[in-house]
């Protein structure tokens, strides 16, 4: 039986993890979430006092780290050499950090293996920067997201107050205009949309609206053979 794969790529911020997580309940599918992935290898190094900036040093500390995806009750549970990270890897500093690492040829081949073996074992949707330029190139549909640096500065900083934490809207932005910079230039696999990647632009969509949006044009891709 074939397995459907459906890729979301797009800059940080743009919603893509939670879009794709709610298709993935609605689908029954399963949903790999990239991010957390590279996130767990940055704090591995932060962790190791190793700095991210050290390639060399980096990519030696890399092939002595295990990370693993486990779904417990429906969830996405990372795991570190046994531990279960998932509640420490969205720290900001983490993101800054696991965008440096995955610049790195040794750590995305790393990551790479492994999110290949998932989708062609099971049903998924997975997100990231290179789904469907690198990861997933044979992906049954791919979808870029995106959204202002604004609007993604001021969910950030929306999220952030709920939280209870003080933040600079101007400083959050400032941070992901450069993210965005790092991302698409970086010399391994940089953030760009495939040729055959269907743009939404979230910027004045509602979280259902994106997801409505998506899985119709999963639906005609597919000619509504799967659901």
């Amino acid at each position: 039986m074939k397995n459907y794969n459906i890729a979301i790529d797009g800059p940080a911020g743009a919603g893509k993890s939670t879009i794709a997580k709610n298709i993935a309940k609605k689908l029954q599918y399963i949903y790999v979430d990239t991010g957390a992935m590279y996130r767990a290898m940055a704090l591995s190094m932060m962790r190791q006092g190793i700095s991210t900036e050290n390639e060399e040093a980096v990519s030696k500390a890399c092939s002595l780290i295990k990370i693993t995806i486990e779904y417990i009750d429906g969830l996405q549970q990372v795991k570190l050499n046994g531990e279960n990270v998932t509640a420490f890897i969205r720290d900001e500093e983490v993101g800054k950090n696991a965008s440096v690492v995955a610049r790195y040829n040794t750590v995305r081949k790393k990551m790479v293996e492994l999110q290949q073996s998932l989708a062609s074992s099971s049903n998924v949707i997975m997100d990231g920067r290179d789904i469907g330029t690198v990861v997933l190139p044979s992906a049954d549909l791919k979808i870029f997201l995106t959204a202002s640096s604004k609007t993604r500065a001021f969910r950030r900083w929306k999220e952030l107050e709920e939280k209870g934490i003080l933040s600079n809207i101007d400083d959050i932005e400032a941070d992901i205009i450069n993210r965005d910079r790092q991302d698409m230039n970086r010399e391994i696999s940089p953030l760009r949309q495939a040729e055959d990647a269907v743009l939404v632009d979230s910027s004045n969509l509602t979280i259902d609206e994106v997801i409505d949006k998506i899985i119709l044009l999963f639906k005609e891709k597919c000619k509504g053979d799967l659901i």
